[in-house]
């Protein structure tokens, strides 16, 4: 396996999972109630600034997920980008963490989401370095 396959790879896969949030833009609002209930947050009320910014916000996983799945293709293109990811993931997983242990959400979440997203910035940054770089013939 080289670190080229391997950055390909993950690309994909943080992308394909990242674009599964797309079912959440579309879902009744009864779903998110009932998944909000089943995992111990208690009853999630209506309201259309909430039902808006759930949305508007799997709709920017999604949207990530599908640039990361395009970029994938062409790591050597797109490595500034990938390295810039990489960086966002690093400090945007460090303050949700943050967030998630100051709104006090279940333990699993907090020691997940954030943690993961560090995680994801830090296999980026690393295996981005790891790439050769290919002659480009410009």
């Amino acid at each position: 396996m080289t670190a080229r396959w391997l950055l390909v790879w993950v690309l994909r896969m943080a992308g394909a999972a990242m674009l599964c949030a797309l079912v959440f833009v579309f879902c009744p609002f009864e779903w998110m109630q009932a998944i909000h209930a089943r995992i111990g947050l208690g009853e999630l009320g209506y309201t259309p600034v909430l039902s808006y910014l759930i949305r508007t916000l799997s709709a920017m996983y999604a949207s990530m997920g599908a640039i990361l799945v395009f970029i994938s293709p062409d790591v050597d293109r797109y490595r500034a980008l990938i390295r810039f990811l990489g960086w966002i993931s690093i400090v945007g997983g460090m303050g949700v963490t943050a967030l998630d242990a100051i709104l006090h959400l279940p333990w699993l979440w907090t020691m997940a989401e954030g943690p993961f997203t560090v995680a994801l910035g830090l296999v980026l940054i690393t295996l981005t370095a790891r790439v050769p770089t290919r002659a480009t013939g410009i």
